[in-house]
């Protein structure tokens, strides 16, 4: 995988705020990589821990989870989402109450992409 790509999808992942939640195809366009949205499951499956990169707060596009509803990683991604008061049901987040809506400035100055 390309090491720049990857960056260009941490970056991108670290501007989702507290309590807000985006899906993989989010952000694969807003990294400047429309359509790559496996790409960012990748990326963030192998993304260095010092970076401290919230992967949790990244969802399918539907609002679910993408690990199996009661297995291990399932269960701690909702519970990492509970602690910052996004609502988890049957392994799924209410987009339209939680998904992150990056503003002008979010877009002119934090994503470079």
């Amino acid at each position: 995988m390309n090491h720049q790509y990857q960056q260009q999808i941490w970056q991108t992942v670290l501007q989702i705020p507290c309590g807000k939640v985006a899906s993989y195809g989010q952000i694969a366009d807003l990294a400047g990589l429309p359509g790559r949205a496996r790409l960012v499951g990748k990326a963030l499956g192998v993304a260095p821990e010092a970076l401290k990169v919230p992967w949790y707060r990244v969802l399918r596009s539907d609002g679910k989870i993408a690990f199996a509803a009661q297995s291990e990683q399932a269960k701690n991604q909702t519970a990492l989402l509970q602690q910052e008061n996004v609502a988890v049901f049957n392994n799924r987040v209410k987009l339209t109450l939680f998904q992150w809506q990056p503003d002008l400035a979010d877009l002119l100055f934090k994503l470079n992409y």
